[in-house]
């Protein structure tokens, strides 16, 4: 797919981290793009930067994603590209001080993580599959979303969040080959240890030994690098059904 001025295009969790990183990215190629996100004052400032809209989104609820959809089509037109990046990652063990793992937020992340995720993928691959296609391999969109290494190496404290970025690494083949006929790619970045809102708020130092513990290079993670990624994603026809670890080569220790 050519990424310019007559592609469209939906962040969700776009308001900042790697989902702020990818909008700049795509609009930096004149797509127009839609901002999901219920980080309402960051998400209007980002969208005004880059000459796109804010719609305030949650992710776990029909309404609202199908509510924003439709003010991104308004605005924009057809959705071509939509880039999963809405998700939390609260930590607590499966037990801990004799008091099991609270249950309402183990569902609270998968509803948001993964349901959010698939919700939003469905409700856009429906439409996305009734458009013209827009190349002679008669693709007609791009869907990608953010799992974690936490999927493949979760740590002590992310029960909840490695099973939802899990899921997310598990959706990618079947909803790809679901998909398939219509012409919709879809495609998971699994990123390691990026600088993130959360992981700023860190001291330099803490932030230089998380860095230290990536094999190559060593050093945090980059929204603009997570974007590059998706950019060339979007733009290679033949990356389909597959989750990219984007990590450095690290492998997340226990703790």
């Amino acid at each position: 797919m050519q990424l310019n001025k007559e592609i469209a295009a939906v962040v969700t969790g776009g308001s900042s981290g790697l989902g702020a990183a990818t909008a700049r990215k795509l609009a930096g190629h004149g797509v127009k793009v839609t901002l999901f996100d219920v980080n309402e004052e960051a998400g209007k400032a980002l969208a005004q930067e880059i000459g796109g809209q804010f719609v305030k989104v949650d992710v776990t609820s029909d309404d609202s994603v199908k509510a924003g959809l439709d003010a991104a089509e308004a605005a924009h037109g057809p959705t071509r590209i939509l880039v999963n990046c809405a998700g939390i990652a609260p930590v607590a063990k499966t037990t801990s001080r004799g008091e099991p793992h609270p249950m309402d937020m183990f569902q609270t992340v998968i509803n948001v993580n993964l349901v959010g995720t698939f919700r939003c993928t469905s409700f856009a691959g429906t439409r996305m599959a009734n458009l013209e296609p827009l190349t002679e391999d008669g693709e007609r969109g791009v869907i990608i979303s953010t799992a974690s290494v936490a999927a493949f190496d979760g740590q002590i404290g992310q029960a909840a969040y490695a099973a939802s970025k899990g899921g997310i690494a598990a959706l990618t083949l079947p909803v790809a080959r679901d998909l398939s006929k219509s012409g919709i790619r879809v495609m998971t970045v699994a990123p390691g240890i990026f600088e993130t809102p959360m992981l700023r708020g860190l001291s330099q130092e803490v932030q230089d030994s998380l860095g230290q513990q990536v094999p190559f290079p060593s050093r945090l993670g980059r929204g603009d690098e997570y974007a590059q990624l998706v950019e060339a994603i979007c733009t290679n026809p033949m990356l389909n059904g597959e989750t990219i670890r984007l990590d450095g080569a690290i492998r997340m220790a226990p703790r």
